[in-house]
């Protein structure tokens, strides 16, 4: 998303910068201001479709990921699972959904899919992005999708299942670590979780 973003604005910088040079050579229109001479060059040169074309993508990605995340509502947690025949827990959920979903392999434990991606402020969440919370008395040891208007779905904990929850209760009001963003440049693939590894993941 963050790749797709960069796109968008390297694009209208170029088209601001030709704008401005077009300006330079050209009296002052009587009629019509500046902003319609930016959609008009845009338009001329294709870019408002390429910007709107971006966006859909993004939104669409976003979109299917959360769509998918919740075809696994009720599928039960287990402690290093990572698909729908082994159960889930919270790491292996988002990975698994990530890999189906968008073609990206995150790490395998919470705090590396933290680290492995970009810090957001909690006013930007958007659908498709990670909010993590500390239930084990260490920072990013939970992780789940967040699905829009203050909820995200996620594999709690053992005995529980896949469910969708509001990140306005107390518990996870008092217990929210930070929201990230996944970008393609972000989230290169790694090396299949040890043993440990998967151990430890929750």
């Amino acid at each position: 998303m963050l790749g797709a973003m960069r796109i968008i604005a390297s694009t209208f910088v170029l088209a601001c910068a030709g704008l401005l040079a077009a300006s330079a050579q050209a009296a002052p229109s009587q009629s019509g201001g500046t902003g319609d001479d930016m959609d008009r060059l845009l338009a001329e040169k294709g870019l408002l479709t390429q910007i709107d074309q971006v966006r859909q993508r993004v939104t669409n990605r976003a979109s299917e990921l959360v769509v998918n995340a919740m075809g696994f509502l009720g599928v039960p947690y287990r402690r290093g699972g990572n698909s729908v025949e082994t159960g889930f827990d919270c790491s292996g959920f988002v990975r698994a959904m990530y890999e189906q979903s968008v073609g990206l392999l995150l790490p395998r434990r919470a705090e590396q899919q933290a680290a492995a991606t970009e810090r957001i402020d909690k006013t930007e969440l958007q659908p498709g992005d990670l909010v993590f919370f500390n239930t084990l008395r260490h920072a990013f040891s939970h992780v789940g999708i967040y699905v829009g208007d203050g909820k995200f779905i996620h594999s709690p904990r053992p005995g529980a299942e896949v469910r969708v929850e509001s990140m306005g209760l107390r518990y996870w009001q008092s217990r929210f670590d930070g929201a990230r963003r996944v970008a393609a440049a972000q989230a290169p693939e790694t090396a299949p979780a040890t043993v440990s590894d998967t151990a430890a993941a929750h």
